[in-house]
């Protein structure tokens, strides 16, 4: 038994050391050199979305009957042992002012810095891939040999409208000198990544830029600080969902109620500058094609449909002397209210049911003061094109996406006072459909949205696109061009969309891009729309990983000579682009993958991997 047994142990010891032999080897898939080539000034700076960036506590709380407190640098958002043991405690350290912005008396959180304030925002063995958000996206990175020092985060305080992020963090100066910082470090200008939110953020800060730096030189200022700016998931026009968080609550998945996540909702300023809104002209005034400047068209349906009830609400501590009507649960026939995107965004929606809301009245007061009357600017207006050399917008689209709701009162209290009767979402294709599947009339797309943000809003940025535009379409897969649609100098008029009707396969998920390099002189726009990416998904996408990666190598490559990275092929860059053929019994793409076991390998396609990396294959794309 003895000899039985120590035969089995050493059997086992060789084909461990066997196994880690073979998976050193399996490293010479991607040599980071080849990725290299060129120069290397370019930094990147992310600048993440909407509840992207950890909070952590800056005050001592002690939470009764819990073993469990806040301590200074205990994480905040997020944290979901505390979210679940100790809510009220956390709700302190979340909840704001609503009317100063200002920390709640017993407990004060503050944005994490460094890129680990943005990679998982609950790091753990079961909740950091859970709350994961840009940890892929740094390891795309790390595997590619961009420098550490050339990759920096921007994190903010996602709950704070713009002018608060400015007046108590000073964000917009800091980030300012984080660009100017990196150009002494870098020797080069930054690529600007910006997720969902991140977009509002930036563009808030070129707005504000032109405040501080002298108008001869704004734009030199750019020029020399940011190379090309990456819209991705961008809520051009804002987003429904925005809405829905104000009047019924988002609860991000975590164990709380709607009415609970309504309250604390409600105090941040932010959720405001994501509103869905349109046009302020009339309506007999709008051209989305012919007038100066851009002018936003109609939304597909009315994002609000409100069954307003005709007797008014008691609020906490008013009496009927003093002037309150009946409570919300006595109405009697309602009336029905319909509110565009324009009567949302201009304070009209909340100004009306705030007789019936205490939250409608809060939201209307921070939409008119961190909005409607910033000095600055009013962020709810339709986007220009950024003064920059490069833009690339980059969404996902036909997926089911929330357009507009059917609010009711339900009889209860505040906060549960409404109800989501309905909802109305853009399908596959564009069509619209009710929660039941029942078709609606309206203004439907070509396509639907990224199931967070409406395909209204994202395709905004074609509208940038010049009088010449090239288009491709090809599978997000890696391929060798069997399956490309090319066409080229699409004419576009300024300020009008764009569409491509070219076919589409049914078992093949598409990029399609829309690219100008000639309708600004030296400057360069694009639109990459992926199939079934999701929202928060897309910073996480191999498929968007790899098109970048492949974009600003070319953008940087001495060797370069089109305007844009070829689309004709797309060859497998890591292990992960290696499958297993099984009508054929062998690794799929023989020219770029081989069959390689690596000890711990459980099926077949995790034991294709990439061969070695070539100069030939980098090249191909410029």
């Amino acid at each position: 038994m003895n000899k039985s047994k120590s035969f089995s142990q050493a059997w086992w010891c060789i084909i461990l050391l066997l196994g880690l032999g073979l998976e050193s080897a399996s490293a010479a898939g991607v040599d980071p050199k080849l990725w290299r080539s060129g120069d290397q000034k370019f930094s990147g700076v992310i600048i993440p979305g909407f509840a992207s960036t950890r909070l952590r506590s800056w005050s001592l709380l002690d939470c009764p009957f819990s073993p469990l407190d806040f301590n200074p640098l205990d994480p905040v958002w997020l944290d979901l042992r505390k979210v679940i043991s100790v809510p009220q405690c956390w709700m302190k350290c979340m909840m704001l002012d609503p009317y100063n912005q200002t920390d709640h008396p017993e407990c004060k959180s503050r944005p994490d810095s460094g890129v680990s304030a943005i990679t998982e925002m609950d790091p753990g063995y079961f909740t950091g891939p859970l709350s994961s958000v840009w940890k892929e996206w740094v390891s795309w990175c790390v595997e590619f040999g961009v420098d550490a020092e050339s990759i920096v985060a921007a994190p903010y305080d996602w709950r704070l409208a713009g002018p608060v992020l400015e007046e108590r963090d000073l964000y917009f100066h800091r980030l300012r000198l984080t660009f100017e910082t990196l150009r002494k470090l870098r020797g080069g200008p930054s690529l600007v990544f910006a997720h969902s939110l991140g977009n509002n953020v930036f563009r808030y800060f070129l707005e504000w830029l032109k405040q501080e730096v002298p108008p001869k030189l704004y734009t030199t200022w750019i020029d020399d600080h940011i190379f090309t700016y990456h819209a991705l998931g961008a809520p051009f026009l804002g987003a429904p969902d925005a809405l829905k968080g104000v009047l019924s609550g988002v609860t991000f998945g975590l164990p709380i109620s709607e009415g609970t996540a309504r309250i604390m909702l409600g105090t941040f300023s932010s959720g405001l500058w994501m509103l869905p809104f349109s046009d302020n002209k009339p309506l007999s005034q709008r051209n989305t094609t012919k007038t100066e400047g851009l002018v936003a068209p109609d939304w597909p349906v009315n994002v609000l449909e409100v069954d307003m009830p005709t007797s008014g609400v008691l609020y906490p501590g008013e009496s009927f002397e003093n002037g309150a009507l009946a409570a919300l649960a006595n109405y009697t026939v309602p009336i029905q209210r319909f509110y565009s995107a324009q009567k949302i965004s201009d304070g009209t929606s909340f100004k009306e049911m705030g007789e019936f809301d205490p939250q409608a009245k809060l939201a209307f007061y921070q939409l008119k003061k961190y909005y409607l009357d910033n000095p600055l600017f009013n962020p709810l207006t339709p986007w220009e094109r950024p003064p920059i050399k490069n833009v690339f917008c980059m969404y996902g689209i036909n997926l089911k996406t929330e357009v507009g709701y059917q609010l009711s009162p339900s009889g209860k209290p505040y906060p549960d006072n409404w109800i989501i009767k309905d909802v109305i979402y853009e399908t596959d294709g564009g069509s619209l459909q009710t929660r039941s599947g029942l078709d609606v009339d309206g203004k439907g797309g070509v396509a639907s949205g990224d199931s967070t943000v409406p395909y209204h809003s994202l395709s905004w940025c074609k509208r940038w696109l010049g009088p010449r535009v090239n288009i491709t379409r090809a599978p997000q897969t890696a391929h060798e061009g069997s399956d490309i649609q090319e066409v080229f100098d699409v004419e576009h008029e300024h300020g009008g969309d764009l569409v491509y009707n070219g076919s589409r396969d049914s078992r093949i998920k598409y990029i399609t891009y829309y690219e100008d390099a000639v309708g600004l002189a030296g400057k360069k726009t694009a639109v990459w729309e992926f199939d079934k990416i999701d929202h928060r998904n897309l910073v996480r996408s191999p498929v968007l990983l790899r098109e970048l990666l492949l974009e600003n190598v070319h953008n940087s490559h001495p060797q370069a000579v089109r305007s844009f990275v070829s689309k004709a092929r797309r060859v497998p860059l890591r292990d992960e682009d290696c499958y297993w053929d099984y009508s054929k019994a062998k690794c799929g793409l023989l020219d770029y993958c081989e069959y390689r076991y690596v000890f711990g390998d459980v099926h077949l396609g995790q034991s294709c991997r990439l061969k070695a990396s070539t100069d030939k294959d980098i090249l191909q794309y410029f």
